[in-house]
């Protein structure tokens, strides 16, 4: 198995480039509204039941695709890179891949704040995120997110990545083509592809 984790602030196209990327690798998408759309309708976002119950949901998740054995997981989140308490959580999460010695990578995606509002509203953000259909409620939400936290690492220099045991990735996704970066994703961690099961040679 090999588990592969998309980060990145809210409208980066964490969803819709893991998404691209499973259909090139027959991995499997769990991207993070998997667990959050259904936990709305019972708590407030960030309340401590709600934090608690997202979190288990996420670790079994990944626990028991390592136990399935699956070809491969995209997992997609949001990082706060000033919070320490996120970083340990990330740690607990990919516990279950790390100690069963899987291959933990990590595709970080940027794009400025503009162009990520301007995909509040998005048809991929409509059908699959319910909390997010109120478009105007969505755009104020991720200014406010972003006031209070930095969902990006300064650069892509080795030095400001808190997890040096894994492998880090960081791409440009301010475009409108998620293939291309599925592609470079594909390419760059040299996954293997549902056409011919190999790993691509690096470029």
């Amino acid at each position: 198995m090999h588990l592969v984790c998309v980060i990145g602030p809210p409208a980066v196209g964490k969803m819709t480039v893991g998404r691209e990327v499973c259909a090139r690798t027959g991995f499997r998408l769990f991207h993070n509204h998997l667990s959050i759309e259904p936990l709305l309708g019972v708590f407030d976002f960030d309340s401590p039941s709600f934090n608690r119950i997202n979190s288990l949901i996420r670790h079994q998740v990944i626990a028991e695709s390592v136990v399935a054995d699956l070809a491969g997981l995209v997992f997609t989140f949001a990082w706060d890179f000033d919070n320490p308490e996120d970083a340990a959580e990330v740690e607990r999460l990919i516990a279950p891949a790390v100690d069963a010695g899987v291959s933990v990578d990590f595709v970080e995606l940027c794009a400025t704040q503009p162009v990520r509002l301007a995909r509040e509203g998005g048809v991929d953000r409509m059908d699959h995120k319910r909390s997010k259909r109120d478009v105007a409620w969505a755009r104020a939400h991720v200014v406010e997110l972003e006031s209070a936290a930095r969902f990006t690492t300064h650069s892509s220099d080795a030095a400001d990545w808190p997890l040096p045991q894994h492998r880090h990735l960081r791409l440009d996704n301010g475009h409108d083509s998620p293939s291309r970066t599925a592609e470079l994703i594909v390419r760059q961690l040299r996954l293997p592809t549902l056409a011919t099961g190999e790993a691509p040679a690096r470029e």
